[in-house]
C-alpha cells in the first residue's frame, strides 16, 4: 500500500473549522479561493504525492543519502521528484505572487503540506526549511535581498537551510559562538561551525542559500549579541547565476534512526579564508529574525506529526482488515477472522483516527487564524487573530508530534510481531516521528513558551479567552438532541474546567514559584492541545449533524470519531489537572545528588 491523501476530510475541516468561504468573503485577497479552488488544488497535490513522492519512501529509509568528498548525493528518485514538485508550483504555494509564488491561503497550503509530509517525510523536510528562508526574507531581508534570493527559492531553482545549532549550542543560542568579521565592502567573512542542518548539502537544486546565526565583533554576550547573515553556497553573479563556490562546505552528515533520506549536515564556514556572508537586518537582532523562520518551522513540524500519523492509520487498517487471527469473541465469525473485528483493536484504530483527525482540525483552525491576522482589512480583528495564533503554534507543534508518536506506536502495536520487522513498513513511521518532537525547538520548549509567554505573561488572560470560545461550543453542542452531542459538551465541559483550574495554577506560580509551574508545563501543553483538537471535534460534529444527508458514511464517522475522542481522549485532562496542580513539589523533592 502508498499513501493516500485524505482529501474529503481536509475540505470538510476547511469548511466546517476554518470557514474557508467566510475567510474569501472577508479578504480580498482570497476572493478566488473557495472551496472549489481549494478541492482543485488539493486533488492535483494528492497525484503528484500519491503517484511520484510516496512510494519512493521506503526507497529513502533503504538507501538514505549519503556523503563523498564533500559531496551529498540523495536518495535515487529524490532529484526527479523535487523537479516535479518544484516545476508544479508547490515550493510557491503559500508565498506572494510578487515574487512569483501563488498567494494562496495558508488555510489551503497547511492541507497540501501535510499530504507532502504524509507522502514522504524526509523529502519534504527540504521544501520545509526553504518556506523558513523565504519567510525570514521576507519579514526582514533587503529590497535588493529579496530581489535577489526570493524568486529562486520561491519557484525551487535553490533552497534554503537554517543554520542554528552549534557542537555547544543546542537549545540555547546564547551560546553561539560562530564569528562573523565585518569587511570594508560591508559583507562579513563567517568563521564556525554548524550542527543538525537539514539538507545543508544535496544535489536537488542549483544553489543552497544558508541562514547562519553568527556574532559580529564587540557584539553583547547572550542572545542579545547574534546576527543572522545570508551565505550562499555559490556566490550570486550579477546577472544572478552561480558564481564561485563560497567558503561555506559539508564536511560530514549524520547517521540517523528515522528520516535516513533527509541529509543532516555538519557544516563547515571559514576553513579557507571566511565565508561571504550578507547581514540580514541589523546586527544583534538575527534572533529575532530567526524566530520568523522557527515559527514557520514549528508550525510545519505539527503538520508532519499530522501527515505521519496519518500514514501510520492508514497501514494500520490496511493490515488489520487483511490479518486473519482469531475467533471473534462474539462469535459473529465462525473461526478465525480478520483482526479487525476484535474489540481491543478497533479501539486502537479508533484512538489513532480521532487523535490524527482532532490535531488536523487543530491545525487548519490555527492556519485560518492566520490567515486573518495577516490579510484581514480590520486592525483589531487582525490583532485577535495573531494572539490566538501565537497561542496555538505551540499546541500544534507540540502536541501534534507527541501525538504522532502515539499513533505511529499504535500502528506497529496493530501490526503485532510482524510490526517489529522491518519489511512492514510500520516501524519506519514510528522511527521518523521521534525526531518531530525533538527538532525545531523540543516539546519541552514549546511548553515553556507556552507557560512564560503565553500564560504567565498576560495573567492567563489569552488562555482564558480560548476556555470562553470553548464553552461557546459547549452551549450549541448541549442544545442538540443526538445522544453523540450531548456526551462530547460533557466530556468537552470537564475538560474545559480541568484547564481553567490549570490556568490559574500557572497564572498564580509563573512568577512567585517558577519550579512548580514549570514543572508541569509539558502536561500543561498536553492539556491544552488535548482540549483544543477535542474542541474542533465538537464543532466538526456540529457541522456533520447539519450535514447529515449530504454524505451520511462519511459524516455519520465524523460524528462517531468526534464522540469517541471525547469519550477516550478528553478524559486524559483530569489526570493530567490532577499532576500539574498536585504533582508539583515531587518533581522537584529529590535532591540532584540522588538522581
Amino acid at each position: 500500500m502508498t499513501y493516500r491523501a485524505p482529501v474529503k476530510d481536509m475540505l470538510f475541516n476547511m469548511q466546517a473549522v476554518a470557514g474557508l468561504e467566510q475567510l474569501t468573503q472577508a479578504i480580498p485577497a482570497f476572493a478566488d479561493y473557495g472551496v472549489e479552488t481549494a478541492a482543485a488544488v488539493l486533488e492535483e497535490c494528492a497525484k503528484l504525492n500519491e503517484q511520484v513522492i510516496a512510494p519512493l519512501n521506503v526507497e529513502g529509509d533503504k538507501n538514505p543519502s549519503w556523503f563523498k568528498d564533500g559531496q551529498v548525493t540523495t536518495t535515487p528518485g529524490f532529484r526527479s521528484a523535487f523537479r516535479q514538485f518544484v516545476e508544479g508550483g508547490w515550493q510557491g504555494l503559500q508565498h506572494p505572487d510578487t515574487f512569483g509564488g501563488q498567494g494562496l491561503p495558508k488555510t489551503i497550503g497547511a492541507a497540501c503540506s501535510e499530504v507532502v509530509n504524509g507522502a514522504n517525510l524526509s523529502f519534504a523536510l527540504c521544501s520545509i526549511l526553504t518556506d523558513g528562508a523565504i519567510e525570514a526574507l521576507l519579514t526582514a531581508g533587503s529590497e535588493e535581498q529579496r530581489a535577489t534570493y526570493l524568486p529562486k527559492l520561491i519557484d525551487g531553482t535553490w533552497t534554503g537551510t537554517m543554520n542554528l545549532t552549534e557542537p555547544q549550542a543546542g537549545s540555547d543560542l546564547s551560546l553561539v559562538r560562530t564569528r562573523a568579521d565585518k569587511q570594508a565592502d560591508g559583507t562579513y567573512k563567517l568563521f564556525g561551525t554548524k550542527i543538525f542542518i537539514t539538507y545543508g548539502e544535496h544535489d536537488m537544486a542549483e544553489n543552497i542559500i544558508h541562514l547562519v546565526l553568527g556574532r559580529v565583533a564587540g557584539a553583547p554576550e547572550g542572545v542579545k549579541g547574534i546576527s543572522l547573515f545570508i551565505v550562499p553556497k555559490f556566490m550570486i553573479n550579477a546577472d544572478g547565476s552561480n558564481g564561485a563556490r563560497n567558503d561555506a562546505h559539508c564536511v560530514s552528515i549524520e547517521h540517523k534512526m528515522g528520516i535516513k533520506a533527509s541529509p543532516t549536515a555538519v557544516l563547515q564556514f571559514g576553513d579557507h579564508g571566511g565565508a561571504v556572508g550578507y547581514l540580514v537586518g541589523e546586527e544583534n537582532r538575527g534572533l529575532e529574525y530567526m524566530f520568523i523562520m522557527m515559527n514557520s518551522a514549528r508550525y510545519a513540524v505539527g503538520l508532519q506529526g499530522i501527515g505521519q500519523a496519518e500514514r501510520a492509520y492508514q497501514k494500520a487498517v490496511e493490515y488489520a482488515r487483511d490479518r486473519v487471527q482469531s475467533r471473534p469473541v462474539d462469535g459473529s465469525v465462525k473461526g478465525s477472522a480478520t483482526i479487525i473485528h476484535h474489540p481491543d483493536v478497533r479501539r486502537m484504530l479508533m484512538t489513532m483516527r480521532s487523535l490524527t483527525e482532532g490535531s488536523r482540525a487543530m491545525a487548519i483552525n490555527a492556519a485560518a487564524a492566520y490567515d486573518t491576522a495577516h490579510h484581514h482589512p480590520d486592525e483589531e480583528t487582525r490583532a485577535q487573530a495573531q494572539a490566538f495564533y501565537e497561542f496555538m503554534v505551540p499546541l500544534v507543534k507540540g502536541y501534534s508530534t507527541e501525538m504522532s508518536l502515539e499513533v505511529t506506536d499504535l500502528g506497529v502495536q496493530v501490526h503485532g510481531g510482524m510490526g517489529f520487522i522491518e519489511e512492514t513498513g510500520a516501524a519506519q513511521y514510528y522511527r521518523d516521528a521521534k525526531i518531530l518532537t525533538i527538532y525545531e525547538g523540543t516539546t519541552a520548549i514549546q511548553a515553556n513558551d507556552l507557560v512564560g509567554r503565553k500564560t504567565v505573561r498576560d495573567g492567563g488572560a489569552l488562555a482564558r479567552g480560548v476556555a470562553a470560545l470553548i464553552e461557546a461550543t459547549e452551549g450549541e453542542l448541549a442544545a442538540r438532541s443526538s445522544v453523540a452531542a450531548k456526551s462530547v459538551a460533557r466530556q468537552l465541559k470537564a475538560a474545559r474546567e480541568a484547564y481553567l483550574t490549570v490556568v490559574d495554577f500557572i497564572a498564580a506560580h509563573g512568577k512567585a514559584d517558577p519550579n512548580a509551574a514549570y514543572a508541569g508545563s509539558v502536561p500543561y501543553l498536553m492539556l491544552a492541545g488535548n482540549l483544543v483538537a477535542g474542541w474542533q471535534l465538537g464543532r466538526s460534529l456540529l457541522a456533520a449533524e447539519d450535514r447529515l444527508t449530504e454524505d451520511t458514511p462519511f459524516m455519520s464517522a465524523k460524528i462517531t470519531t468526534a464522540r469517541f475522542y471525547a469519550e477516550h481522549i478528553l478524559p486524559r485532562c483530569a489526570a493530567l489537572r490532577d499532576a500539574i496542580v498536585n504533582g508539583a513539589q515531587s518533581v522537584n523533592a529529590l535532591p540532584m545528588d540522588q538522581y
